[in-house]
């Protein structure tokens, strides 16, 4: 909205007014909207829970099989937290990005409708006092289908790369610059896949206190600084990238998904007076995947987003594995929880996960140049 006004004033002969000058910025605007966000989510972030607490009262419920200190400690602890980072996300973007551009709204309508989905999903579990939500199939079809619909709007209406018009519809790889395979509209699948993977790894890494908010904050931080290079006609150039035009607004969604999770940990700090729930889950991880695809660096999210992938294939083999022989792999899946039963104290789990997803995130950055 800001971008609006400052073009509004330009336009209008008014370039006199040399503060907006710094609209013109991303840097600035990504910056602000980092700020914004935060602010938002820690000044509803009180008034918000105890409103949670009065309205949820038995508050998330909590495994039965699960590990037995969390069924004590954590019990009562009201969710649906990912309303407040929401909030701030969206606000923050609304604020600070050009609204005229396409992958901006493509992102948001990831956010917001994984948001939704998260927010019935939680809704369902507070009011019936059972872990299990709405159905999983229809969860995964419908987020497949926001997906889809976001994808849509990017080949339909995003400037075409000129060096490569079908780059919209094609899988890129790291290290290897030339190698691009255009899957036309099938790209529809492929993208859905990314997106709607990216959310449900989020959602099986939410299970300790700040565990997955500072990872979420941690790719953000990487994707914003990929989607500023990527849409950089010099920079990409430079580190031999697809240059995808309009992509490097997304910086500020990146900047306000920081904000948001920023804000968000002042209150989901061990000890965690709320939980971000499905409706931020769902939504965080949407998100890093759609601004995955907008950047036409999806593969890239397996190494920036390693930790996620890591708690879902854990949940996948043990599974699966049980299926077949009857026994466990891991004490207790997603993998984060297996720690836990080894003895490891929860903090120190929340920290040296933090610290992998720190080095994940700077080995994908590293991609970008090793070509």
């Amino acid at each position: 909205m800001f971008y609006w006004l400052y073009e509004h004033f330009s336009m209008g002969g008014h370039s006199h007014v040399t503060v907006l000058n710094l609209l013109r910025y991303l840097t600035f605007r990504t910056a602000m909207s980092i700020f914004t966000a935060q602010v938002i989510v820690v000044a509803m972030g009180s008034r918000f829970i105890r409103w949670m607490q009065a309205k949820q009262g038995k508050g998330q419920p909590i495994r039965a099989e699960g590990i037995q200190r969390h069924i004590t400690e954590k019990a009562g602890t009201p969710t649906m937290g990912g309303v407040m980072i929401l909030a701030g996300l969206i606000v923050g973007t609304l604020l600070w990005a050009d609204l005229s551009n396409v992958y901006v709204w493509a992102v948001l309508l990831v956010t917001a409708g994984y948001g939704l989905l998260g927010f019935l999903d939680d809704y369902s579990k507070v009011t019936k006092q059972t872990t299990d939500g709405i159905s999983g199939k229809m969860r995964l079809l419908l987020e497949a289908l926001i997906a889809m619909a976001a994808i849509s709007l990017i080949i339909l209406f995003a400037a075409k790369p000129p060096e490569d018009p079908s780059l919209l519809t094609s899988v890129t790889f790291p290290l290897f610059k030339g190698a691009v395979v255009n899957l036309s509209w099938f790209y529809l699948l492929f993208g859905a896949f990314v997106i709607v993977g990216g959310a449900n790894a989020v959602n099986f890494t939410d299970g300790l206190d700040g565990l997955a908010t500072v990872p979420v904050m941690i790719a953000a931080s990487a994707y914003g600084l990929i989607a500023y290079l990527v849409g950089n006609f010099v920079f990409a150039n430079y580190l031999q990238l697809h240059f995808v035009p309009g992509v490097g607004e997304i910086a500020i969604y990146c900047g306000a998904m920081i904000g948001a999770g920023l804000g968000f940990l002042w209150y989901n700090a061990p000890p965690a007076r709320i939980f971000m729930g499905d409706t931020g889950a769902l939504a965080l991880g949407g998100g890093i995947g759609a601004v995955a695809v907008a950047t036409r660096q999806e593969i890239v999210l397996g190494v920036i987003g390693g930790l996620f992938v890591a708690e879902t294939l854990s949940v996948v083999i043990q599974v699966a594995w049980f299926k077949r022989t009857g026994r466990r792999i891991f004490l207790m899946a997603p993998i984060h929880h297996h720690f836990e039963k080894l003895g490891w104290s929860e903090s120190t789990v929340v920290i040296r996960f933090w610290i992998v997803s720190i080095m994940l995130a700077l080995l994908g950055l590293a991609t970008l140049k090793l070509r």
